[in-house]
């Protein structure tokens, strides 16, 4: 549908008609200027031809906000994609490291066995048991085994954390079963045992360790 503008006379100069005219032209309105003098046109026609084509060069004009929405839409992409590397990296790294790694898998599995023979002999208050399986103190060589297989398999401050954990856990289940207190050696066990879980979790040797 076309817009028909009534023939009118623009008080301009003849460089301003044909700016106008060209306007009109861009946004397909059929301005028709004549140099016929009239005191009855005022600037209304001319402010309506020179909004519809603002409104018009408008359109064509990319929008400052959707091309803002691209240029992040874009580098979200690059930001994911290069993520998606860099996780890829780690975990074949982590399976290279746990692959090279037998020797501190086997100390881990046999702390699994000890904990559980542990948490049995507690359940019984048989603590002479329990304190046969754990040996006299944190010093034992399979505590510091285990430690070893700790540093060598932890990499994120996470895990590193939950191996700290850990530790402090078993250092109060010595304490508690050299004492033969059952309360707080089921307590030191269990945080013991979930510190242990969730770094296994964390490393991804879940598939390696059994028995949690």
């Amino acid at each position: 549908m076309s817009l028909t503008i009534p023939k009118f006379t623009l008080p301009f100069s003849s460089p301003t008609r044909k700016c106008l005219t060209c306007i009109a032209q861009l946004t397909n309105v059929p301005a028709k200027i004549t140099t016929t003098p009239s005191a009855s046109v005022g600037r209304r026609e001319g402010l309506f031809i020179l909004t519809a084509a603002g409104a018009a060069i408008s359109q064509l004009l990319p929008s400052p906000s959707k091309s803002l929405a691209l240029v992040l839409e874009a580098e979200d992409d690059v930001e994911l994609l290069e993520k998606v590397k860099k996780d890829r990296k780690k975990r074949l790294e982590r399976q290279g490291v746990i692959s090279s790694s037998a020797a501190e898998t086997g100390y881990l599995q046999q702390l699994v066995y000890k904990l559980s023979k542990v948490g049995q002999a507690i359940e019984k208050s048989d603590f002479s048991a329990a304190s046969s399986v754990l040996g006299q103190n944190t010093n034992a060589d399979w505590v510091q085994n285990v430690n070893k297989a700790f540093t060598k398999l932890s990499s994120s401050s996470e895990e590193k954390s939950e191996v700290d954990e850990f530790n402090s856990s078993l250092a109060s289940l010595f304490t508690s079963v050299s004492k033969q207190d059952v309360e707080a050696s089921k307590v030191a066990f269990v945080s013991s045992a979930s510190a242990l879980e969730k770094w296994i979790d964390l490393t991804g040797l879940n598939g390696q360790i059994k028995g949690l």
